[in-house]
């Protein structure tokens, strides 16, 4: 008894948390499409944002994308003509690799980075009453502190996600020519027929759905920490947990959708 008491406690446990993060959800989306959100003060945070998430880390991003993007097209092509399953470049080049496997990397690169710092941030912010203190100036807490972040995590998942592609395409040009003596024209050719508007579509989104995602759950995780600083590893490691098991469960859902 006490087994199941324990598996029901946690099975309702975990149902109402994420009740509790699809309602935050759709409490911060109503006030992406409210015009009086985006107000000078909310714009600079955004802008500031952006830089530190998308623009200061570009050399970085982009050595870990040439490297591990070369990795991945030289381990597949290798593969492919070791099996002789040359037919399928274009499909495991961009079916897999670009609209799969991009995605899934950048959002691992972003949240390792980026989503614990905001868990933290918002935790020690909590901690320290700085949430009372704009509350006391009336400061819209969602609109200034959580709207930008948010926001930022969408913008910056789909251009480093689109970035990281065009360098595993580039990379392709190399290993295609190395490997199946391809010239350039008959590469691009390859991935033009192989290219589905509807793969592409749906890695967008996805890519939208994970920067939203990784940001609230942090967020919200942060949020909840109590005024005492044993808290906020607590806030934070409970939030990391959340997030790649949102990572997870996005990624299967998007999966199943380009299955049926």
């Amino acid at each position: 008894m006490n087994v199941l008491e324990n598996i029901g406690r946690l099975g309702v446990k975990t149902v109402k948390s994420f009740l509790d993060t699809i309602s935050f959800a759709f409490k911060v989306i109503c006030r992406m499409f409210q015009y009086r959100s985006y107000n000078s003060a909310m714009r600079m945070v955004l802008i500031n944002q952006i830089y530190f998430t998308s623009v200061q880390i570009l050399p970085v991003f982009l050595i870990v994308s040439i490297v591990l993007g070369s990795l991945l097209i030289g381990i597949a092509f290798q593969l492919l003509k070791q099996l002789g399953l040359t037919d399928y470049f274009g499909n495991v080049l961009m079916g897999l690799i670009v609209t799969e496997l991009s995605p899934f990397f950048t959002v691992l690169f972003i949240t390792l980075r980026s989503a614990s710092a905001i868990n933290t941030e918002m935790a020690v912010m909590k901690v320290n009453g700085e949430m009372k203190t704009l509350e006391t100036f009336r400061i819209d807490v969602i609109n200034y502190l959580l709207l930008p972040r948010i926001i930022n995590g969408v913008i910056s998942l789909v251009l480093l996600s689109s970035l990281f592609s065009i360098v595993l395409m580039v990379s392709g040009i190399l290993f295609s020519w190395l490997i199946f003596g391809m010239s350039t024209d008959v590469y691009i050719n390859i991935l033009l027929n192989s290219a589905k508007f509807f793969d592409m579509v749906i890695a967008l989104i996805k890519c939208a759905v994970f920067g939203f995602f990784i940001t609230l759950i942090p967020i919200r995780f942060g949020l909840r920490a109590s005024r005492e600083f044993t808290s906020i590893p607590i806030a934070v490691s409970g939030g990391m947990v959340n997030v790649f098991t949102a990572i997870i469960i996005i990624e299967v859902l998007s999966f199943l959708i380009k299955l049926f």
